[in-house]
């Protein structure tokens, strides 16, 4: 579509008009974006589980330990990772900022020793086909917002939606994000 802005490397939030859907009061990180469609990993998503309850592949104990992500509704046994370090010079979806699928490259990341390595990892992604993203914009179910590695690794997964909401500033942003997630709880 000439004049389409892609979104790789931005934020996705559910506007609050997702209620009811897998996602509700999600925050999705757009990883590829461009004529074809979406790619993204839903960021706050929590399995329940870790990854070494899942991954039967001889994993290195440091990975094992770390908690699966839900990434979206499609294909639930394809895994993803996101990772940064000091410094990825190849990094594909921002600056610092990798997404890879291949066990062998999971592998070789958790024996790195560098201390500066953050790692998550997801079960399933979302997606969306040609001018399919670009009409849910338009029909105002997504608010957008610029990724950070600081939103990615760092802001716990379970007030990232809330966390995202508020640093967009306005009233709506601030009173959307103090609303329970059932109005029958108020």
């Amino acid at each position: 579509m000439p004049g389409t802005r892609f979104l790789k490397g931005q934020l996705l939030l559910d506007s609050g008009r997702l209620a009811g859907s897998f996602f509700q009061r999600t925050v999705v990180l757009i990883c590829q974006h461009d004529e074809e469609g979406a790619f993204g990993l839903v960021l706050n998503r929590a399995t329940g589980r870790t990854v070494g309850e899942v991954i039967v592949a001889d994993l290195p104990d440091s990975l094992k330990e770390c908690p699966l992500y839900l990434g979206g509704p499609v294909q639930p046994t394809a895994l993803s990772f996101l990772h940064t370090d000091t410094f990825l010079p190849d990094a594909n979806v921002m600056p610092n900022l990798n997404l890879d699928h291949s066990l062998d490259a999971l592998i070789e990341i958790g024996e790195s020793f560098s201390p500066e390595k953050k790692i998550r990892l997801f079960a399933g992604y979302a997606g969306w086909g040609p001018g399919q993203l670009e009409n849910e914009l338009r029909h105002k179910a997504w608010l957008t917002h610029p990724a950070s590695l600081e939103l990615v690794f760092d802001v716990p997964p379970e007030k990232l939606w809330e966390t995202v909401l508020r640093r967009k500033g306005g009233w709506r942003n601030k009173l959307r994000a103090l609303m329970p997630e059932d109005l029958s709880w108020n």
